[in-house]
């Protein structure tokens, strides 16, 4: 376990580094304060942004970097409090139209040389709202599963062009090797609407659950829900690593990079990290595939963007609007690709990125990328009719809330302090409950 700890340890310090000093309320003038979540990309963001500072002397940017929870938090306290800490914050499609309805963010209206037609279609859709423009994409992502080429030669395996959630758990049944702390398989466990929940109902979907029925009763006891999650706890007990509550994307993506997974479902973004020797131990051995169908085979496809907007409450909305246009452009692309090499670019977004010869060659994965975002669908067929859309999310503002304490429901499920059927039931209830006080449902 010596391995598995320092690797998490070495994480946890990285993100105590990132997350800075806390920020007083009040900041200088021409100082922009930027919350951001401690993903990889954009603490490469973070680290050349130093040649913003250069050619805008007069700009000064402050960096508050968060864990993926900490960071929804403290944002959605400050947005609708309107209380101006942020110039600048990271949200994602699932904030964007909401809050933007609410009245909270700065419609943003780049200039022609920022080529808004450059961004994939669907990706543009996703941040507008009443066809006004509310973000600006600093990276997209589908689904995908990643896997360990040399585990699965060695297991005498071969991984289907469409593999099914069926053969997902037998290879790493196969390929677990608890005693050299290599695991079959790695799932976000950590609980949060955008962690845990935003794997599993991506899973309830292909397995043919939803989360509400027409009438917006809660659907969450039914026979499918049912089978997500005991496919879902059953996998993590027998094949995943120890304390997967625990982990989220960058635990699992740590964990993955240093040898420890053999089989990873989650987002495309991880590509540029995993297949890069700079930051990957098995950047040589990484094979992909189409996320796993289940049962129903179908359902809504994830489509996420971690997106740069300005709060109507920041105080230097112009000067906000000029970093966050540098930031998501075709010249911050090349940036990336100059330091950090063309494998770490951020993908998802531009057309151009995808049409660079450099790029596809040092990304293995970028036409499959390109294709998961292009035809994701968050508004596809759910096994029965359902009132709203989104795939690892419902698109209402009450699931920022209902997510998450569904998610640490569920996550009670693998340090076996609820069984399955007794985490539904009551998440069943907590939801009924929520939406009956939201007045969304009787």
């Amino acid at each position: 376990m010596r391995h598995l700890k320092s690797t998490r340890t070495a994480l946890c310090a990285l993100g105590a580094l990132l997350a800075g000093s806390v920020l007083s309320s009040a900041q200088a003038a021409g100082t922009l304060t930027i919350a951001t979540v401690n993903n990889g990309d954009m603490i490469v963001m973070r680290q050349l942004s130093t040649e913003f500072e250069k050619a805008h002397p007069d700009i000064h940017l402050n960096w508050v970097t968060l864990e993926e929870n900490v960071l929804r938090q403290r944002v959605t306290t400050d947005i609708a409090m309107k209380t101006g800490q942020f110039d600048v914050v990271t949200i994602g499609n699932y904030e964007v139209p909401i809050w933007a309805k609410q009245g909270w963010l700065t419609e943003i209206k780049p200039d022609d040389a920022y080529d808004m037609n450059d961004i994939l279609p669907s990706v543009r859709e996703s941040l507008t709202a009443d066809g006004k423009l509310y973000a600006l994409p600093f990276y997209a992502e589908s689904v995908i599963t990643y896997y360990r080429k040399d585990l699965f030669q060695k297991a005498g395996l071969t991984m289907p062009e469409q593999p099914t959630y069926d053969q997902i758990r037998q290879f790493a049944d196969k390929i677990t090797d608890k005693p050299n702390q290599v695991y079959g398989i790695c799932l976000r466990g950590k609980p949060g609407w955008g962690e845990n929940m935003a794997y599993i109902s991506s899973l309830a979907n292909t397995f043919g659950a939803q989360w509400f029925d027409m009438s917006w009763k809660p659907t969450l006891t039914s026979d499918a829900w049912k089978a997500t999650l005991n496919w879902y706890v059953s996998a993590l007990k027998a094949d995943g690593p120890p304390g997967a509550t625990s982990n989220g994307f960058n635990e699992n993506l740590a964990l993955f990079a240093s040898g420890h997974c053999g089989i990873w479902i989650d987002s495309t973004v991880a590509g540029g990290l995993l297949f890069d020797p700079k930051q990957s131990q098995v950047a040589d051995k990484v094979g992909f595939a189409p996320a796993p169908k289940g049962p129903y085979g179908k359902g809504p496809t994830w489509l996420w963007s971690w997106s740069l907007a300005v709060p109507v409450s920041s105080h230097q909305s112009a000067d906000a609007q000029t970093f966050i246009t540098w930031a998501t452009s075709k010249d911050y692309v090349k940036l990336v690709a100059a330091r950090k090499g063309w494998v770490a670019a951020p993908p998802g977004t531009r057309a151009s990125t995808y049409a660079a010869p450099e790029y596809l060659k040092a990304a293995p994965f970028a036409s499959f990328v390109l294709n998961a975002i292009k035809t994701a669908d968050p508004n596809g067929p759910t096994a029965q009719p359902r009132p709203y859309t989104g795939a690892q999310f419902v698109a209402i503002p009450e699931f920022q809330s209902i997510g998450t304490q569904v998610g640490q429901t569920v996550a009670a499920t693998l340090s076996d302090q609820m069984t399955v059927d007794q985490a539904l039931t009551s998440a069943q209830a907590s939801v009924t409950r929520a939406l009956r006080q939201s007045g969304r449902a009787r």
